[in-house]
């Protein structure tokens, strides 16, 4: 056989083993996407876990050692640190309980990004790219306002239930004091119904004894006039 028949007997079966590879490349992807699996590659990010309420945005991406990194006791190593004066607090967002807080240790040129649930450290991430931690710390407030919507809306809500039973009592005291002071009126009003009524039956009496007194005053007259002039009959004029 010569060169050339051999390279092309090379050259085939390079093509036929390359084909069987990409195959069984092509089926083990469509079986990984069949089943939902996610297969992470080096280099590439995986997504958070969903901290917040279902239907929420995706949080932001952390690399493989980021994640890995959280899960080996970060929480942990940020406690023990934080009680020490090596650590410095760059910023903290704070929305009803829970809170994120981006924090620097200047001897290793480390950050730390906090997310904690009153004052308890919840995840921790550690990075010295301070891109990286600005944008995760954002992601950690932006969760902070998720997670405590719900929170929030239920204080302001009990804060209305208090603020309108307040009102309420305060109205049916008022409301009380008006109907007392209504009684009052009522029954001060009856009195004095009352007493008129009194006053002008005692009035119409008056003004009977009055007409009678007038008749007899003009009787008396009358019977002076009389007596008078009998008393001066026979006597001579003036």
């Amino acid at each position: 056989m010569d060169r050339k028949s051999k390279l092309r007997e090379i050259a085939l079966a390079a093509c036929i083993v390359l084909g069987a590879v990409q195959g069984a490349h092509a089926q083990a992807l469509q079986n990984s996407g069949a089943s939902g699996a996610v297969v992470s590659q080096p280099g590439t990010t995986t997504a958070l876990p969903d901290t917040s309420q279902a239907g929420q945005a995706e949080t932001t991406a952390l690399t493989p050692d980021e994640s890995r990194q959280s899960a080996a006791g970060n929480v942990a190593e940020l406690q023990q640190m934080i009680r020490g004066s090596d650590l410095s607090e760059l910023r903290t967002t704070y929305n009803g309980t829970y809170g994120a807080s981006l924090l620097f240790y200047g001897k290793e040129m480390t950050y730390y990004v906090a997310l904690f649930q009153q004052k308890n450290f919840w995840r921790v991430i550690k990075t010295q790219d301070v891109a990286r931690a600005e944008m995760i710390y954002k992601d950690f407030v932006r969760q902070t306002v998720q997670l405590s919507d719900v929170e929030i809306r239920r204080t302001q809500l009990e804060a209305q239930k208090a603020f309108t039973q307040r009102m309420i009592a305060l109205s049916q005291d008022r409301a009380s004091r008006l109907q007392a002071d209504l009684d009052v009126a009522r029954q001060q009003q009856s009195i004095v119904a009352s007493q008129q009524q009194q006053k002008r039956a005692e009035a119409t009496a008056l003004a009977q004894q009055k007409v009678a007194a007038q008749d007899q005053l003009r009787a008396a007259q009358r019977q002076v006039r009389e007596l008078q002039r009998e008393l001066e009959s026979g006597l001579p004029p003036h």
